[in-house]
């Protein structure tokens, strides 16, 4: 066994490589804005080589740094009156913490909801009166709760309950507070409940009958105008994500009239004035963007490149901005003007592959997989699976410096939108419950069959890898055949079942009982079937674990367990551990990593001939 504290030799002289640069390209967010005040703006960037949140006078061209920690801060939000930055602060990424807040201009911060303890978040709304805060907690010993939150009064708490449950939205005028909570006990598919300030009950929606049917609902935002009692909500009748309009007040609800009229999941938000939405469609892992006219329901596609819209923003002029990205091409914040919104300065990315798609039959279904050829190559290639995490997430045709590195290095990558994934509908994503790991990694053979039986991948270098739930296939799949791959590599992952559950956030426990059944005492054999560590002693490819010492979504401890089977057998493995939580905000711990992960397979695989 290898036990890495990170460091490596220094590169060799000669200009960086293309996959760093990557890396440590400015990049930024799409700009969040001020409802009252659209000229204020919050975003995130890598500017100073920690992701911080940065404050942007529109008016005058002024940003300015608001945060900054040694572990990086991604969680923000502005306060509806352009004035407050509000961030959470939690300690070196274990996201167990306070939000505090700071003047748009710059000023100390200070506690936001004074008299609550630490937590972790569950959701965050503010009032337009620039007092108001509907603040959402969770934590092991009391489940959720909601809090109103108003500054110089101590907070009131407005719900409570042992399952998962977090803030939705405050409506415009602050009278109504929308919640979504899973008090059924499915963590997968939420109901709604619409509550006063002062808790009580205004309406409730609940498709999943009490727990009994796989139907979730989510909420996309009250109306932005006076007085309008109109709930934008996301909602799963017709099999996949699609919006309506619910008016809390009366009752009705309105349909679309979207289905049958586009493929794939559909979500939404109000334009500024409340007589249009902005549509956002995802359909095999592309994404476009339309407006939908509310009164005459017109539907109007507007034009961006093929590729993934990772966020976008309807703001008062008409104009939408929008992050766009390819595969091939990297991340820019541009504006339906015509003008690219925020161009941060320095060096820019480089560009990678472009991917192809690839059907696999399988007896679960037609496998989605975004194939990437390295340049100047001819197959079979090494090739790396790089499985997302989530689960419920997908790949998408977007940029990410992490495959792009694996190419320059020669390797073809082939990520897999395995069922559990989203964007393909709602039998896909709920299809693992269960057999959980198992009924992935059936997906991510059938491709990897594919892959050898055409000659694309070269069986005797297959690279599994991924992070977080990625991690975690990763390991299973190592276990579970281990025949099939030459070499793992497995950040963040879950790696001993029963240990995870016990040790992690309350949130996980909830989706973790949903996704098999019950607690590990209540359906052991499910636990025992789906657990990375039952089948450590089977692995025979190399292992390369690396893990936050402060993860509160793939603890250390179930790693250490993992780990201490491997080393009891003398298998090959690595470990790296780092000073951070789920994952790093840090440009240099990231490039640090891949650069640990590179080697790794050169060494065990050997350079490519």
């Amino acid at each position: 066994m290898t036990e890495s504290n990170g460091s490596t030799p220094q590169q060799q002289s000669g200009s960086m490589p293309d996959w760093e640069k990557r890396f440590r390209a400015p990049r930024v967010s799409l700009p969040d804005w001020a409802e009252d005040a659209p000229h204020r703006s919050l975003f995130v960037s890598n500017a100073t080589g920690t992701y911080e949140l940065y404050a942007w006078d529109r008016a005058t061209g002024e940003q300015r740094q608001a945060t900054n920690r040694a572990n990086g801060t991604t969680d923000g939000v502005l306060s509806p009156d352009g004035e407050w930055i509000w961030w959470f602060d939690d300690k070196d990424g274990d996201e167990f913490g306070v939000w505090r807040r700071q003047p748009f201009h710059g000023g100390p911060d200070e506690e936001g909801s004074p008299g609550l303890d630490p937590s972790y978040p569950a959701g965050l709304a503010l009032g337009r009166d620039g007092r108001t805060a509907i603040v959402g907690r969770s934590t092991d010993e009391d489940g959720s709760t909601i809090h109103l939150s108003r500054q110089g009064e101590a907070p009131v708490e407005i719900y409570r309950h042992r399952e998962s449950a977090g803030v939705g939205d405050l409506s415009h005028d602050g009278s109504l507070i929308a919640i979504e909570h899973t008090e059924h006990g499915d963590a997968m598919h939420s109901a709604l409940r619409v509550v006063r300030a002062d808790g009580t009950t205004v309406a409730e929606l609940d498709d999943t009958k009490g727990g009994t049917v796989e139907l979730g609902l989510e909420v996309l935002g009250f109306a932005p105008v006076e007085g309008d009692t109109r709930l934008l909500i996301g909602h799963q009748r017709g099999g996949r994500w699609e919006p309506l309009v619910w008016d809390v007040a009366s009752g009705e609800e309105t349909d679309l009239g979207l289905s049958g009229r586009l493929e794939g999941d559909l979500s939404a938000e109000w334009y500024p004035d409340g007589s249009d939405l902005l549509v956002a469609h995802s359909f095999e892992a592309r994404s476009e963007l339309f407006r939908y006219d509310l009164a005459s329901r017109a539907l109007e596609r507007v034009d961006t490149p093929r590729g993934t819209v990772s966020g976008a923003t309807a703001r008062p002029d008409g104009s939408i901005e929008y992050l766009w990205s390819s595969a091939a091409e990297p991340p820019v914040v541009r504006s339906t003007t015509g003008e690219v919104v925020l161009d941060p300065p320095g060096p820019k990315s480089p560009g990678s592959v472009a991917v192809e798609d690839v059907w696999v039959d399988t007896p679960g279904g037609r496998v989605h997989a975004l194939v990437q050829r390295p340049a100047g190559a001819s197959g079979p290639y090494p090739t790396v699976f790089d499985i997302h995490g989530g689960p419920t997430w997908h790949d998408s045709d977007a940029f990410a410096a992490g495959p792009a590195a694996w190419l320059d290095h020669g390797y073809a990558v082939i990520r897999i939108n395995y069922r559990g994934s989203t964007g393909y509908g709602r039998a896909w994503t709920d299809a693992l419950k269960h057999r959980v790991g198992l009924i992935e990694l059936e997906d991510i053979a059938a491709v990897r069959e594919w892959a050898v039986t055409s000659g694309f991948a070269d069986p005797d270098r297959l690279v599994l890898t991924g992070g977080s739930w990625g991690g975690y296939l990763t390991l299973l799949g190592l276990g579970t055949e281990p025949d099939a791959w030459k070499l793992g590599i497995a950040a963040v992952p879950v790696a001993d079942y029963v240990t995870a559950y016990h040790d992690e956030m309350e949130a996980l426990k909830a989706m973790d009982r949903t996704l098999l059944g019950g607690t590990p005492e209540e359906v052991p054999e499910r636990f025992e079937a789906s657990s990375p560590l039952t089948y450590v002693d089977a692995v025979k490819a190399p292992v390369y674990i690396s893990a936050g010492v402060n993860d509160p979504r793939c603890p250390i401890r179930q790693i250490d367990n993992y780990v201490g089977r491997l080393a009891a057998r003398s298998a090959v493995h690595e470990v790296y551990r780092y000073d951070a939580g789920h994952g790093s905000l840090v440009v240099d711990e990231r490039i640090k990593q891949l650069r640990l992960e590179l080697d790794f397979a050169e060494r065990h695989l050997g350079a490519r001939t």
